[in-house]
């Protein structure tokens, strides 16, 4: 595995959940002695003294997820064989058309790794993965559009019908992963059906582009470039797996075996990893041009998107709504207030009056552990009066994913983060995704319309509350 595991796992700290020093927690089956602590879910952790048994590391996939929430705090921890540095090269060698899907946090990251500007990452990036044989280099923000379009008319028409609010955002896989396999049924119907931009790729790939490209659904090999490792487990869900014929028309799964929207997660540690493997100087590489098909750049080569580090749900939604609900066009910078000088906590509200109706929009941003926690018991007791709820399992949110390139020695995690929040949006312009020629064409050729029956179907997914279930006895990942 290309991943650094770790062989002794453990729960440092449960204030958040994503971090580079927490891990996940295993059965104590297999050690000699161990020191055990109650945590806050009464939940068995392994302290760092714990010995081993001298036994063979267990191969798991991830139908033998121990369902504890720990791949909440470092999915990194889980080996998934199928997602792995290997898995993709084998996939080059053996004739697949692979297909990549960079993420503009893992842009960022590899930009401030580099010292380079997101778009030179960008085409620099292009022109090695090229030479390993990879077919097409294409950008999330184009799919991040395309996931904000939809969530844009589900929060309008749950706001109108009084239905399901707040809305709370669905791009977190481990905020998702955390509300199946402990909050259960009662706060699943508040999260947004809409795939996140990873999935919405991949589903455009492999239903609909891929034709587009010559290229068979079945023989593409999709790939995306994450800052997280929780999005390995996002794309291994049997909810994004779906029948295919030759023609690329869904059928039933007795008919045909199942195709993934997305096959395979690399982290941008990974991929600078899979870069200094091969020895390459990456500030040398020439800028191939980009893949225009699904990346969001303009006629002047410039990128382009919304901003917000973690995908711009809360501010996009937001002006959308205002727009719809008030007629109020909201131009330049929206300005999320800290509540009780917390960062990771900030909130926005509109209230105005239309037509003699009071209209009234109560928005926030929720990062991190502690405030989601916070959240979640408010919602569960009936008090909470937020109409949508950006929710990340990370504090700092997804620039601060754990699969995202560590600080370089002498640097601060602080430091790191202010560096990703510079590089994040470096020579990017802000535009609407409403305004994305790409998106349009994607609905004028397939989708129809935001909440049509056909973007319900690829665009769309469902939750479902898991009971705890373990699988494996695990003695040492």
């Amino acid at each position: 595995m290309s991943a650094k595991f770790s062989p002794t796992l453990q729960i440092s700290d449960l204030n958040d959940y994503i971090a580079p020093s927490q891990a996940c927690i295993v059965s104590l089956k297999g050690t000699t002695t161990a020191k055990k602590q109650e945590t806050a879910q009464n939940q068995v952790v392994i302290s760092p003294s714990v010995k081993q048994l001298n036994t063979e590391p267990v191969k798991i996939s991830l139908k033998d997820c121990l369902a504890c929430s720990g791949c909440i705090t470092s999915a990194e921890t889980v080996m998934l064989e199928k997602q792995s540095l290997e898995e993709f090269l084998t996939n080059i060698k053996d004739g697949k058309d692979v297909i990549v899907s960079l993420s503009p946090q893992s842009r960022a990251s590899l930009a401030t790794h580099f010292g380079l500007s997101p778009s030179q990452v960008f085409g620099k990036l292009t022109t090695f993965l090229k030479s390993l044989g990879v077919k097409a280099v294409f950008d999330t923000s184009c799919s991040r559009d395309l996931s904000l379009i939809e969530s844009c008319n589900e929060f309008v028409a749950r706001y109108k019908q009084k239905q399901s609010l707040p809305m709370i955002s669905s791009a977190c896989p481990g905020w998702i992963c955390y509300s199946e396999k402990t909050l259960g049924s009662y706060i699943l119907p508040y999260i947004s059906s809409v795939k996140s931009p990873q999935q919405t790729m991949g589903a455009t790939i492999k239903n609909h582009i891929c034709q587009r490209m010559g290229f068979r659904p079945e023989n593409v090999y999709h790939v995306t470039i994450m800052m997280c490792y929780d999005k390995k487990l996002e794309a291994s869900r049997d909810d994004f797996l779906f029948p295919l014929d030759s023609n690329g028309e869904t059928r039933n799964e007795a008919e045909n075996p199942m195709v993934a929207e997305v096959d395979s997660v690399l982290t941008s540690g990974e991929v600078l990893e899979l870069i200094q493997r091969n020895s390459v100087d990456f500030k040398a590489l020439a800028d191939s041009p980009l893949d225009r098909l699904l990346t969001n750049v303009d006629e002047h080569g410039r990128l382009y998107g919304v901003s917000g580090g973690s995908g711009g749900y809360a501010d996009t939604i937001y002006r959308h709504a205002a727009k719809v609900l008030t007629g109020k066009e909201i131009e330049g910078p929206l300005h999320f207030e800290p509540k009780r000088k917390n960062s990771d906590f900030c909130e926005l509200n509109l209230d105005v009056e239309v037509e003699g109706e009071k209209i009234v929009l109560k928005f926030a941003l929720c990062y991190g552990f502690r405030n989601l926690q916070n959240v979640v018991r408010q919602i569960k007791m009936g008090k909470c009066d937020y109409h949508y709820l950006e929710i990340m399992a990370c504090p700092s949110g997804c620039l601060n994913g754990g699969g995202q390139i560590k600080p370089k020695e002498g640097q601060s995690g602080k430091e790191l983060i202010q560096a990703l929040e510079s590089a994040y949006m470096e020579n990017v312009v802000v535009t609407s995704p409403f305004e994305n020629l790409l998106v349009k064409r994607l609905y004028d050729e397939w989708l129809e319309q935001p909440g049509s029956e056909k973007a319900k179907k690829h665009m769309h997914t469902q939750y479902h509350p898991m009971v705890k279930n373990i699988t494996s006895q695990l003695h040492n990942w």
